[in-house]
Order: C-alpha cells, then structure tokens, then sequence
C-alpha cells in the first residue's frame, strides 16, 4: 500500500513538473494550436537577428529568445519559408505603431496555427520594441505571424503582446514608414511591401 502511494506520487509531481527540472531546459519544440506544425526551439544561447527588406529600407531586429521561445522560433521558421515576402504594413498609425505580416492584407491573417509565451509582468512597449499582434479574445501571449514595431515613445499597452525583439538598425527606417498612416483610417496612404526577413545566424 505504501509503495502504491508512493508511486502514485512520483506521477503527479512528474505530471506537474515537481522534481523534474529537465523538462523545461531540454524541450526541443513548441507547443502549436491548430495547424499540424512542428516548431524546433533557438538556440537561447545564440544571438539571432531579423532583417527586414521593404521597398522604403531596410531596419533589423535582435530576438528576444529568452522572454518569448516558442514566438521567436516560430517567427524564424515562416522567415525562411518565405512566409513573409511580399506581405505589406496593412496597419500603420502615427505615432503608435506599424504593422504587417498577415497574409490576407487586412488584419484578418495568419498562418493558420498559433504560439503561446507569456509577456513579462513588467513588459513595456516602448519606441522600437518588435511585438507580436493578437485579438482580445485571445490570451496574453498568443502570436501568429502578425507583428508590429513601436514607433511613438511608449505605446502605453499592456503586458499582453508576446515580444519579438528590439530594433537594432534602421529605426529611421521604420520611422519614414510610421509617417505615412492615416491616423483616422490607420490605413497606410501607400503600399508598404517587406521584400524579404531574413533570420541569422
């Protein structure tokens, strides 16, 4: 009776992660809702960067690897894919942010699976910072593909928005590309294509 309890022990504290340290450090892909997808984990101990190529510049991103895992990793993997390329800023509002990545053009777009990392509490939005977008229903965290980048001086959101990363390069760039909303329509007053992103190393 006492080596049946004890066993049944060991199982929920394996169940709940009690006692087994190894599982979040040697986890190798992240947990997908929807789209049957496999998504290798970074290397955290890499630094990696995103480029972005628009028809009005260029501007490059650090991945923020240690706050959002599975977000980073996810964003990496559609880069090479292509899953970018040719998509446009459908979303650009002065002094706020810019934003891209859905493949529909309207806000409505994904790639047909998302990812969950939970923001830190003490996460800030602030000029240059690369989040993911989500809808209200869904949870902190939550990201597909669509991504914005600060472009006012704080952003006042809360910790809702997985981050991607920080802009290390070309915040002219993205700058220039916040000018040109509307910021009754949000809707961009010309065409703003990314050419290509690409993830090195």
């Amino acid at each position: 009776m006492r080596a049946a309890a004890a066993f049944l022990l060991a199982v929920l504290l394996t169940g709940c992660g009690g006692g087994n340290h190894k599982t979040a450090t040697t986890q190798k892909a992240c947990p997908v809702l929807g789209k049957d997808v496999t998504i290798p984990l970074l290397d955290p101990a890499k630094t990696r960067t995103a480029t972005v190529e628009t028809n009005l510049g260029t501007f490059a991103f650090a991945l923020d690897v240690k706050d959002s895992p599975c977000t980073t990793s996810s964003f990496a993997q559609l880069a090479r894919k292509h899953f970018f390329d040719g998509l446009i800023f459908h979303r650009i509002v002065p002094g706020f942010v810019i934003q891209g990545g859905d493949p529909n053009g309207n806000g409505s777009g994904g790639p047909g699976y998302t990812v969950v990392d939970t923001p830190p509490s003490d996460a800030r939005y602030v000029r240059g910072v690369v989040a993911m977008a989500k809808t209200g229903a869904e949870p902190p965290g939550t990201s597909g593909s669509q991504f914005f980048v600060v472009t006012g001086a704080d952003a006042g959101l809360p910790p809702d928005y997985a981050l991607l990363g920080k802009v290390t390069r070309g915040l002219d760039v993205v700058e220039r590309i916040g000018r040109l909303g509307d910021p009754q329509t949000e809707q961009p007053k010309r065409r703003i294509v990314i050419r290509h992103i690409t993830v090195t190393p």
